[in-house]
């Protein structure tokens, strides 16, 4: 095999047009690339498949249906007639007990529905606290593929047996997910790796699983408002556009190239993109560079190195708002397991088995919303919202905005009572019902890696003043991008005036408030969440 590598002492070519690290194991040329001539095809055929696999059956599709019914009704049956009979003293017990047996029920499923609970685990503040704890565990511990199955796999993808590939191969797997597991090794070329090795069978199964989602989805509209909103088949095409695109790592290879190129072109060095192998890729096997930094989630250790964690959280809500607005593309599945942050303070991206790619359409509509946002102009927001898909095309956005009271003063959510707020939701949800509003699929993963970043602020920077954050980084994007603002919109970027009073809304703030940590926001949403759930629990 002919090695791509380079000696350390030479910055690689590749680095002038991808966010790539300054000594890496080969150099990408991207007019050489083994697989990349069959990625345009290949991700054609993906996107044709998704219709025939999300349409809904008249009937019921084969026995999976009876199957999937078994374990989730074994997991909640029980768990309802204990709380039937009165078992729970602690409505946080009846949470954790019915997250548990929704976990394992998961598990038991397998790769489609591990992968379903691996995307919940990311939705901290928009799911039950106990079920996102617990779909955590789906991420990394999975249980791995014996060695004999990855052997086989990798050695018929490659062609050759893993001893003429590879110098040594570890057995144990680093971690193991729903559609693939990772192992360290090195090639007989030198370089260390990482070989990304896809399970066996997991094709056909998650193709068999969305057929059975498709069946359920239109059968969850409008039984309950969460479920109405967050549109339950655009939920399932959205999964399957992804998960069908996961299952050939050559796709996976590509969007790694196209997000280091967006993330190049916006000059940020704040992040790096692992390598693929420019021949060591297949539809099961993938060959990539290996990084190894700090967990997203010890913070400690990052701080004993002398790392800025204020830093590592102000650029990567920097780079994700970039990309989606720019250049429509940005990764599309944040979560602690995907994000490495090395000794220097830069954070490695991780698998890219789903990047949302917006039409120009939703881009130039993700512009207008970030825009309105900035410059509290409700309308513009309303209609870029509805450009997004989240409401019909004929709405009266005017009467929206008046059902939803949003021309009006801010109400601090913490001067109510637990019924007041729970009457607000209702009023809110019922409203938007009433317009046929719905969350559309790229909106669906923006919001989820929004939520993940907020999350990761609590633990990297909870003293971070979040008003004053979110104004630098509206000041930032209109000096790097002002003139593309302007050419695209059509608006005059020096004519823009930011105006913070929408964004303190959507905080629940007064206008007149200046400053707001992180802890101190958190502490009010707490203050929200528990009178309301004692409300609900009375």
């Amino acid at each position: 095999m002919t090695s791509p590598h380079l000696p350390n002492d030479r910055v690689p070519d590749d680095r002038q047009w991808g966010a790539f690290t300054e000594s890496g194991p080969w150099a990408l040329d991207r007019s050489n690339i083994g697989w990349m001539p069959l990625v345009d095809g290949l991700r054609s055929a993906a996107r044709a498949e998704v219709p025939a696999l999300t349409t809904p059956r008249r009937l019921p599709p084969g026995a999976r249906v009876v199957t999937v019914a078994r374990q989730i009704g074994g997991a909640i049956v029980p768990w309802f007639a204990k709380k039937k009979r009165g078992r729970y003293t602690d409505p946080a017990d009846s949470r954790a007990d019915v997250s548990r047996r929704l976990r394992h029920a998961v598990e038991t499923l397998g790769p489609t529905y591990i992968k379903l609970g691996q995307i919940i685990s990311s939705g901290e503040g928009l799911f039950p606290a106990e079920l996102v704890e617990q779909f955590k565990l789906c991420r990394d511990q999975v249980p791995a593929e014996p060695f004999s199955t990855v052997r086989v796999t990798v050695e018929q993808d490659l062609g050759a047996r893993i001893e003429d590939v590879f110098e040594w191969f570890d057995e144990k797997a680093l971690a193991a997910a729903s559609i693939a597991q990772v192992h360290a090794a090195r090639l007989r070329t030198g370089e260390d790796v990482v070989v990304k090795v896809q399970r066996p069978n997991v094709a056909s199964l998650v193709r068999k699983d969305l057929t059975v989602m498709a069946w359920i989805a239109p059968h969850l509209v409008g039984r309950i408002p969460i479920a109405a909103l967050a549109n339950p088949p655009a939920l399932v095409e959205l999964f399957a556009e992804t998960i069908v695109e996961e299952l050939d790592f050559r796709l996976e290879a590509a969007n790694m190239l196209d997000v280091a190129a967006m993330l190049r072109d916006l000059n940020q060095d704040g992040y790096v993109v692992p390598r693929p192998h420019p021949r060591l890729v297949t539809r099961r096997v993938l060959v990539m560079e290996r990084v190894s930094g700090f967990n997203f989630d010890d913070v400690a250790g990052m701080k004993d190195a002398g790392i800025d964690t204020e830093g590592v959280i102000r650029t990567g809500m920097i780079a994700f708002m970039e990309g989606a607005m720019i250049h429509g593309i940005f990764h599309g599945d944040l979560h602690g397991g995907n994000l490495f942050v090395l000794p220097d303070g830069r954070t490695a991206l991780l698998d890219f088995g789903i990047v949302a790619r917006l039409s120009n359409e939703r881009r130039l509509a993700f512009l207008r919303l970030m825009l309105s946002a900035t410059t509290n102009d409700i309308t513009g927001q309303m209609a870029a919202l509805r450009d997004l898909g989240a409401l019909p095309r004929d709405t009266d956005l005017a009467a929206v905005i008046r059902d939803l009271r949003l021309d009006q003063a801010t109400i601090d959510p913490t001067t109510l009572t637990g019924e007041q707020m729970v009457a607000e939701v209702q009023r809110v949800v019922k409203a938007l019902l009433g317009y046929g509003a719905r969350l559309p699929k790229e909106l669906m993963l923006y919001v989820k890696n929004m939520v993940f970043l907020d999350g990761a602020i609590s633990r990297l920077a909870p003293d971070l003043d979040i008003l004053a954050e979110v104004a630098n980084i509206s000041m930032t994007f209109a000096q790097r991008h002002g003139e593309r603002l302007g050419r695209e919109l059509g608006v005059d970027p020096n004519a823009v005036q930011f105006d913070m009073s929408s964004v303190k809304a959507s905080l629940g703030l007064e206008a007149d408030v200046d400053r707001m940590t992180y802890k101190e926001l958190q502490a009010r949403r707490d203050l929200i969440q528990k009178r309301m759930r004692e409300h609900v629990t009375r």
